[in-house]
C-alpha cells in the first residue's frame, strides 16, 4: 500500500495573507478521493505543493512516510489547461514520449489516435490535449494523480470519456487519484468519498 501525506502544510504570500494554514491530509493508492472547495479557496495551491511545483511552504509532503527524492515525481499533477504546460515547438509524440511510451492498447483506451503524434499542441482540441496530458502523467512509476479541475473546460461527453478512461486505468494499476473540483455533483458521482478543503484549512 502506498500512502501520500501532507503534514502541517502552511503557505501564504505574507503572514497576513495565508492561503493554507496547518493542513493535514492522508490518502492511499486504493482511493479515488474528492477534494471540494470554492474558486479561490487554495485548491490549486495545495495541488502544486503536493506535486512539488511550489516548494516555499511550511510542513512536509511524504510518500510512504519519506520525503520525495529528486528525479521522476511519483505524484503527478494534471492541470485544467494542458496547453499551458506543453512545449508548442514539440509535436505530440515527443511530448508523450518524454514521459513514457504507452502501448497501442493503452492509446486506444484513452482515445488517442496515432496520427495525432505528428501534430503540435495548437493543432488539437482541448479534449485531445487533455487526453495526452493525462496519459503523459500515467508513467509506470506514478503512484498518485492529482487532478485539478481537469475537465471543467470540456463538453459533457468528453468529460465522461476522460474520467472513465482515467479511473479505470488508475484502479487497474493501483494509482491513487485526488479529484479536485468545485463541482460537488461530479465528485459525488466519481469518487469514493469527498473532503472539504475548508475542513482541513485552519483559517
Amino acid at each position: 500500500m502506498e500512502t501520500l501525506k501532507a503534514e502541517h502544510i502552511s503557505f501564504g504570500y505574507n503572514s497576513k495573507n495565508m492561503v493554507l494554514n496547518d493542513i493535514n491530509f492522508t490518502m492511499d493508492n486504493s482511493m479515488i478521493l474528492g477534494l471540494f472547495g470554492d474558486s479561490g479557496s487554495g485548491k490549486s495551491t495545495f495541488c502544486k505543493i503536493l506535486t512539488g511545483f511550489i516548494d516555499s511552504y511550511k510542513g512536509n509532503v511524504l510518500l510512504n512516510n519519506k520525503s520525495i527524492e529528486n528525479g521522476f515525481n511519483p505524484i503527478q499533477l494534471i492541470y485544467q489547461h494542458p496547453e499551458k504546460i506543453m512545449n508548442p515547438r514539440w509535436n505530440m509524440g515527443d511530448i508523450l514520449k518524454e514521459s513514457w511510451n504507452p502501448s497501442e492498447k493503452i492509446l486506444n483506451e484513452f482515445g488517442i489516435k496515432r496520427e495525432w503524434f505528428n501534430r503540435y499542441p495548437s493543432e488539437l482540441s482541448g479534449g485531445e490535449l487533455q487526453r495526452f496530458s493525462i496519459l503523459r502523467a500515467l508513467n509506470p512509476k506514478t503512484k498518485f494523480i492529482i487532478a485539478d479541475e481537469i475537465t471543467t473546460m470540456l463538453d459533457a461527453v468528453t468529460q465522461v470519456q476522460i474520467w472513465d478512461s482515467l479511473l479505470k486505468y488508475a484502479k487497474k494499476y493501483n494509482i491513487g487519484v485526488l479529484v479536485v473540483s468545485h463541482d460537488d455533483k461530479l465528485l459525488n458521482k466519481i469518487t469514493d468519498r469527498t473532503i472539504l478543503l475548508d475542513d482541513l484549512n485552519k483559517q
